[in-house]
Protein backbone atom coordinates (compact mmCIF):
# COMPACT_ATOMS: atom_id res chain seq x y z
CA UNK A 1 0.00 0.00 0.00
CA UNK A 2 2.56 2.64 0.82
CA UNK A 3 4.06 1.81 -2.39
CA UNK A 4 1.52 2.44 -4.29
CA UNK A 5 0.59 5.59 -2.32
CA UNK A 6 4.54 6.21 -3.17
CA UNK A 7 3.90 5.66 -6.97
CA UNK A 8 0.89 7.74 -7.36
CA UNK A 9 2.36 10.30 -6.02
CA UNK A 10 5.25 10.50 -8.06
CA UNK A 11 3.35 10.22 -11.11
CA UNK A 12 1.07 13.27 -10.20
CA UNK A 13 4.36 15.18 -9.58
CA UNK A 14 5.36 14.27 -12.72
CA UNK A 15 2.20 15.18 -14.61
CA UNK A 16 1.90 18.70 -12.78
CA UNK A 17 6.07 19.44 -13.39
CA UNK A 18 5.30 18.44 -17.31
CA UNK A 19 2.62 20.39 -17.60
CA UNK A 20 4.34 23.47 -15.89
CA UNK A 21 6.83 22.88 -18.40
CA UNK A 22 4.66 22.86 -20.99
CA UNK A 23 2.89 25.95 -19.98
CA UNK A 24 6.16 27.55 -19.34
CA UNK A 25 7.73 26.79 -23.26
CA UNK A 26 4.50 28.35 -24.60
CA UNK A 27 5.26 31.45 -22.75
CA UNK A 28 8.64 31.18 -23.68
CA UNK A 29 8.06 30.44 -27.28
CA UNK A 30 4.91 33.44 -28.12
CA UNK A 31 5.61 32.91 -31.78
CA UNK A 32 3.22 29.72 -31.40
CA UNK A 33 0.03 31.97 -30.88
CA UNK A 34 0.90 34.41 -33.55
CA UNK A 35 -1.37 34.79 -36.63
CA UNK A 36 0.52 32.84 -39.92
CA UNK A 37 0.36 34.79 -43.23
CA UNK A 38 1.93 35.40 -46.87
CA UNK A 39 2.77 38.28 -48.86
CA UNK A 40 0.86 39.40 -51.96
CA UNK A 41 2.77 39.59 -55.44
CA UNK A 42 3.29 43.65 -56.03
CA UNK A 43 1.92 45.09 -58.97
CA UNK A 44 1.25 48.49 -60.60
CA UNK A 45 4.42 50.10 -58.96
CA UNK A 46 4.75 53.21 -60.43
CA UNK A 47 7.00 56.63 -59.17
CA UNK A 48 5.71 56.79 -55.94
CA UNK A 49 2.72 53.95 -55.34
CA UNK A 50 2.33 50.50 -55.55
CA UNK A 51 0.03 47.54 -54.58
CA UNK A 52 -0.06 44.79 -52.69
CA UNK A 53 -1.96 42.78 -50.13
CA UNK A 54 -1.92 39.40 -48.00
CA UNK A 55 -3.68 36.90 -47.41
CA UNK A 56 -3.97 35.11 -43.01
CA UNK A 57 -4.48 32.02 -43.18
CA UNK A 58 -4.48 31.52 -39.48
CA UNK A 59 -4.95 34.04 -36.64
CA UNK A 60 -2.80 31.77 -33.85
CA UNK A 61 -5.67 31.22 -31.55
CA UNK A 62 -6.81 34.83 -30.73
CA UNK A 63 -8.66 37.23 -33.41
CA UNK A 64 -6.69 39.47 -36.09
CA UNK A 65 -7.06 42.89 -35.04
CA UNK A 66 -5.17 44.38 -37.30
CA UNK A 67 -3.66 43.81 -40.86
CA UNK A 68 -1.85 45.15 -43.80
CA UNK A 69 1.64 45.48 -45.28
CA UNK A 70 4.61 47.48 -43.82
CA UNK A 71 7.37 48.37 -46.03
CA UNK A 72 10.97 49.80 -45.41
CA UNK A 73 14.14 50.68 -47.21
CA UNK A 74 15.56 47.42 -44.39
CA UNK A 75 15.14 43.92 -45.68
CA UNK A 76 12.10 43.03 -43.02
CA UNK A 77 10.11 46.10 -42.20
CA UNK A 78 8.58 46.10 -39.44
CA UNK A 79 4.91 47.83 -38.03
CA UNK A 80 6.85 50.71 -36.58
CA UNK A 81 7.48 51.52 -40.22
CA UNK A 82 5.47 52.64 -43.10
CA UNK A 83 2.54 50.68 -43.19
CA UNK A 84 -1.31 50.28 -43.91
CA UNK A 85 -4.21 49.02 -42.36
CA UNK A 86 -6.17 47.32 -44.15
CA UNK A 87 -9.16 45.24 -41.73
CA UNK A 88 -9.15 42.50 -39.59
CA UNK A 89 -9.57 38.15 -39.39
CA UNK A 90 -8.18 35.86 -41.35
CA UNK A 91 -8.45 35.72 -45.17
CA UNK A 92 -7.46 38.05 -48.19
CA UNK A 93 -6.85 41.68 -48.13
CA UNK A 94 -5.33 44.12 -51.06
CA UNK A 95 -3.40 47.05 -49.54
CA UNK A 96 -2.40 50.43 -51.57
CA UNK A 97 1.15 51.74 -50.85
CA UNK A 98 1.80 55.23 -50.85
CA UNK A 99 4.46 57.84 -49.95
CA UNK A 100 7.41 55.98 -52.12
CA UNK A 101 10.66 57.95 -53.48
CA UNK A 102 11.76 57.51 -57.13
CA UNK A 103 14.02 55.13 -57.85
CA UNK A 104 13.84 53.97 -54.59
CA UNK A 105 14.25 50.12 -53.36
CA UNK A 106 11.90 48.64 -51.26
CA UNK A 107 11.12 45.80 -48.57
CA UNK A 108 7.33 44.50 -48.45
CA UNK A 109 5.61 42.05 -46.15
CA UNK A 110 2.50 41.34 -45.05
CA UNK A 111 1.65 41.81 -41.26
CA UNK A 112 -1.21 40.78 -38.82
CA UNK A 113 -1.56 41.19 -35.06
CA UNK A 114 -3.75 39.54 -32.58
CA UNK A 115 -3.34 39.91 -28.88
CA UNK A 116 -0.16 37.76 -28.75
CA UNK A 117 1.78 40.18 -31.12
CA UNK A 118 2.47 40.37 -34.89
CA UNK A 119 2.94 37.90 -37.25
CA UNK A 120 4.58 38.69 -40.83
CA UNK A 121 4.03 37.15 -44.29
CA UNK A 122 7.74 36.70 -46.94
CA UNK A 123 9.20 39.55 -47.60
CA UNK A 124 9.48 41.14 -51.42
CA UNK A 125 11.72 43.81 -52.72
CA UNK A 126 10.72 46.04 -55.59
CA UNK A 127 11.66 49.13 -56.75
CA UNK A 128 9.55 52.43 -57.39
CA UNK A 129 9.38 53.82 -60.17
CA UNK A 130 11.01 56.81 -61.79
CA UNK A 131 11.60 59.17 -64.83
CA UNK A 132 13.30 59.03 -67.88
CA UNK A 133 14.50 61.88 -70.41
CA UNK A 134 14.70 61.66 -73.84
CA UNK A 135 17.52 64.42 -75.94
CA UNK A 136 14.69 67.19 -76.09
CA UNK A 137 14.03 67.19 -72.77
CA UNK A 138 10.61 65.15 -72.68
CA UNK A 139 10.56 63.64 -69.41
CA UNK A 140 8.62 60.18 -69.34
CA UNK A 141 7.41 58.54 -66.55
CA UNK A 142 8.49 55.13 -65.50
CA UNK A 143 7.06 51.64 -64.23
CA UNK A 144 8.84 48.36 -62.91
CA UNK A 145 6.35 45.39 -63.73
CA UNK A 146 7.79 42.12 -62.85
CA UNK A 147 11.51 42.18 -63.65
CA UNK A 148 11.42 44.73 -66.48
CA UNK A 149 11.58 48.48 -66.30
CA UNK A 150 9.02 50.25 -69.07
CA UNK A 151 8.31 53.65 -70.27
CA UNK A 152 4.87 54.42 -68.88
CA UNK A 153 3.76 57.23 -71.99
CA UNK A 154 4.37 56.69 -75.92
CA UNK A 155 7.89 58.22 -77.17
CA UNK A 156 7.74 61.85 -78.95
CA UNK A 157 11.24 62.15 -79.36
CA UNK A 158 11.73 64.03 -83.46
CA UNK A 159 15.47 63.25 -82.80
CA UNK A 160 17.51 60.01 -82.68
CA UNK A 161 19.93 59.79 -79.62
CA UNK A 162 23.08 61.37 -81.78
CA UNK A 163 20.66 64.57 -82.12
CA UNK A 164 20.10 63.33 -86.20
CA UNK A 165 16.04 64.71 -86.91
CA UNK A 166 14.21 62.31 -88.02
CA UNK A 167 12.40 62.79 -90.97
CA UNK A 168 8.62 63.78 -91.54
CA UNK A 169 6.31 64.06 -94.39
CA UNK A 170 2.78 65.46 -94.62
CA UNK A 171 -0.42 63.84 -93.83
CA UNK A 172 -0.68 62.78 -97.45
CA UNK A 173 2.25 62.10 -98.93
CA UNK A 174 3.58 58.49 -99.81
CA UNK A 175 7.31 57.48 -99.10
CA UNK A 176 8.33 55.96 -102.15
CA UNK A 177 11.49 54.94 -100.97
CA UNK A 178 11.21 51.21 -99.20
CA UNK A 179 13.06 51.93 -96.03
CA UNK A 180 11.39 55.06 -95.16
CA UNK A 181 12.63 56.89 -91.64
CA UNK A 182 9.68 59.06 -91.01
CA UNK A 183 7.64 60.29 -87.67
CA UNK A 184 4.20 62.03 -87.19
CA UNK A 185 2.24 63.84 -84.77
CA UNK A 186 -0.79 61.74 -86.13
CA UNK A 187 -3.14 64.25 -86.94
CA UNK A 188 -1.85 67.31 -85.65
CA UNK A 189 0.34 68.50 -83.19
CA UNK A 190 -1.79 68.99 -80.10
CA UNK A 191 -2.28 64.41 -79.84
CA UNK A 192 1.80 64.42 -78.88
CA UNK A 193 1.31 65.23 -75.30
CA UNK A 194 -0.89 62.47 -74.71
CA UNK A 195 -0.18 59.79 -77.36
CA UNK A 196 3.18 60.86 -78.59
CA UNK A 197 4.32 60.35 -82.43
CA UNK A 198 3.93 57.31 -84.78
CA UNK A 199 6.67 55.94 -86.04
CA UNK A 200 8.25 53.55 -89.06
CA UNK A 201 9.84 50.27 -88.28
CA UNK A 202 12.59 51.53 -90.19
CA UNK A 203 13.05 54.51 -87.78
CA UNK A 204 12.89 52.26 -84.89
CA UNK A 205 15.17 50.04 -85.83
CA UNK A 206 17.94 52.49 -86.94
CA UNK A 207 21.18 52.39 -85.74
CA UNK A 208 21.29 56.10 -84.35
CA UNK A 209 18.90 54.71 -81.75
CA UNK A 210 15.53 57.01 -80.99
CA UNK A 211 15.30 55.80 -77.37
CA UNK A 212 17.40 57.78 -74.47
CA UNK A 213 20.29 56.73 -72.92
CA UNK A 214 20.37 53.25 -70.95
CA UNK A 215 16.63 52.07 -73.24
CA UNK A 216 15.59 50.38 -76.40
CA UNK A 217 13.33 49.38 -78.07
CA UNK A 218 11.62 45.95 -76.92
CA UNK A 219 12.26 42.83 -78.76
CA UNK A 220 9.48 40.67 -79.85
CA UNK A 221 10.37 38.43 -76.59
CA UNK A 222 10.29 40.97 -74.47
CA UNK A 223 6.87 42.37 -75.38
CA UNK A 224 5.98 38.36 -74.73
CA UNK A 225 7.89 38.55 -71.07
CA UNK A 226 5.13 41.56 -70.04
CA UNK A 227 2.08 39.44 -71.88
CA UNK A 228 3.44 36.06 -69.79
CA UNK A 229 4.01 38.02 -66.65
CA UNK A 230 0.76 39.66 -66.58
CA UNK A 231 -1.35 36.30 -67.07
CA UNK A 232 -1.71 35.37 -70.75
CA UNK A 233 -2.24 37.41 -74.12
CA UNK A 234 -5.85 36.76 -73.36
CA UNK A 235 -6.26 38.98 -70.06
CA UNK A 236 -2.82 40.90 -70.44
CA UNK A 237 -4.96 43.85 -72.52
CA UNK A 238 -6.99 45.08 -69.53
CA UNK A 239 -4.18 45.30 -66.92
CA UNK A 240 -2.33 47.32 -69.70
CA UNK A 241 -4.66 49.77 -70.91
CA UNK A 242 -5.52 52.98 -68.73
CA UNK A 243 -8.73 52.86 -67.32
CA UNK A 244 -11.59 54.80 -67.85
CA UNK A 245 -12.57 56.80 -70.75
CA UNK A 246 -11.02 59.76 -70.67
CA UNK A 247 -8.57 58.87 -74.13
CA UNK A 248 -9.68 55.43 -74.62
CA UNK A 249 -13.14 55.25 -76.62
CA UNK A 250 -15.79 53.61 -74.84
CA UNK A 251 -16.38 50.51 -73.77
CA UNK A 252 -12.30 50.17 -72.95
CA UNK A 253 -13.90 46.90 -72.09
CA UNK A 254 -11.32 45.24 -69.14
CA UNK A 255 -9.48 47.63 -68.51
CA UNK A 256 -7.82 48.37 -65.04
CA UNK A 257 -4.56 49.51 -65.31
CA UNK A 258 -3.65 47.09 -62.59
CA UNK A 259 -0.06 46.56 -64.51
CA UNK A 260 0.63 50.69 -64.39
CA UNK A 261 1.83 50.59 -68.15
CA UNK A 262 -0.55 53.06 -68.85
CA UNK A 263 -1.38 51.97 -72.47
CA UNK A 264 -2.71 55.09 -74.39
CA UNK A 265 -4.75 54.55 -78.04
CA UNK A 266 -2.45 56.57 -80.67
CA UNK A 267 -3.75 54.91 -83.59
CA UNK A 268 -1.75 54.13 -86.77
CA UNK A 269 -0.86 55.66 -89.73
CA UNK A 270 -1.19 53.51 -92.78
CA UNK A 271 1.96 53.55 -95.27
CA UNK A 272 0.00 52.91 -98.42
CA UNK A 273 -2.58 55.90 -98.37
CA UNK A 274 -1.29 57.86 -95.96
CA UNK A 275 -4.04 58.32 -93.72
CA UNK A 276 -4.24 58.07 -89.97
CA UNK A 277 -6.53 55.86 -88.15
CA UNK A 278 -8.42 55.27 -84.50
CA UNK A 279 -7.30 57.53 -82.46
CA UNK A 280 -8.77 56.53 -79.37
CA UNK A 281 -9.91 53.32 -80.44
CA UNK A 282 -6.58 51.58 -80.70
CA UNK A 283 -3.02 51.43 -79.67
CA UNK A 284 -0.02 49.38 -81.48
CA UNK A 285 3.57 49.48 -80.31
CA UNK A 286 6.24 48.34 -82.40
CA UNK A 287 9.04 45.81 -81.28
CA UNK A 288 12.33 45.69 -82.77
CA UNK A 289 11.88 41.92 -84.24
CA UNK A 290 11.35 41.23 -88.02
CA UNK A 291 8.79 38.79 -89.15
CA UNK A 292 10.52 38.93 -92.69
CA UNK A 293 11.77 41.03 -95.08
CA UNK A 294 8.51 43.18 -95.32
CA UNK A 295 7.00 42.81 -91.89
CA UNK A 296 7.58 43.60 -87.97
CA UNK A 297 6.16 42.07 -85.22
CA UNK A 298 4.33 44.78 -83.00
CA UNK A 299 1.38 44.47 -80.35
CA UNK A 300 -1.76 46.27 -80.84
CA UNK A 301 -4.99 46.97 -77.92
CA UNK A 302 -8.41 47.89 -78.63
CA UNK A 303 -11.06 49.68 -76.53
CA UNK A 304 -13.02 46.87 -77.72
CA UNK A 305 -11.36 43.91 -75.86
CA UNK A 306 -9.44 43.32 -73.16
CA UNK A 307 -6.94 40.88 -74.90
CA UNK A 308 -3.26 42.10 -76.55
CA UNK A 309 -2.62 40.98 -79.56
CA UNK A 310 0.29 39.84 -81.14
CA UNK A 311 0.89 40.10 -85.00
CA UNK A 312 3.15 41.19 -87.91
CA UNK A 313 2.81 44.62 -89.58
CA UNK A 314 4.14 46.31 -92.83
CA UNK A 315 7.43 47.83 -92.03
CA UNK A 316 5.92 50.96 -93.14
CA UNK A 317 3.05 51.56 -90.68
CA UNK A 318 3.45 54.34 -88.25
CA UNK A 319 3.42 52.77 -85.04
CA UNK A 320 3.66 54.03 -81.52
CA UNK A 321 6.83 53.21 -79.64
CA UNK A 322 7.06 51.99 -75.81
CA UNK A 323 11.08 52.23 -74.89
CA UNK A 324 12.07 49.59 -72.12
CA UNK A 325 15.41 49.80 -69.63
CA UNK A 326 18.46 47.90 -70.43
Amino acid sequence: MKNFKFLLSTTLALMLANGCKKEEANNNNPSSNLPTLSTTTITAITNTTASSGGSVNTDGGSSIISRGVCWSINQNPIITDSKTTDGKGVGSFTSSITGLTENTIYYLRAYATNSSGTGYGNALMFTSGGTVTDIEGNVYSTVTIGTQVWMKENLKITKYRNGNTILTTSATNIPTDSTSKYQWANYNDSNVATYGRLYTWYTVTDSRNICPVGWHVPSDAEWTTLTDYLGSEEISGGKMKENGTSHWNYPNTGANNSSGFTALPGGYRIYDNGSFWQVGGVGDWWSASEKDATNAWGRGLSSKYSFATRDNYNKSYGFSVRCIKD
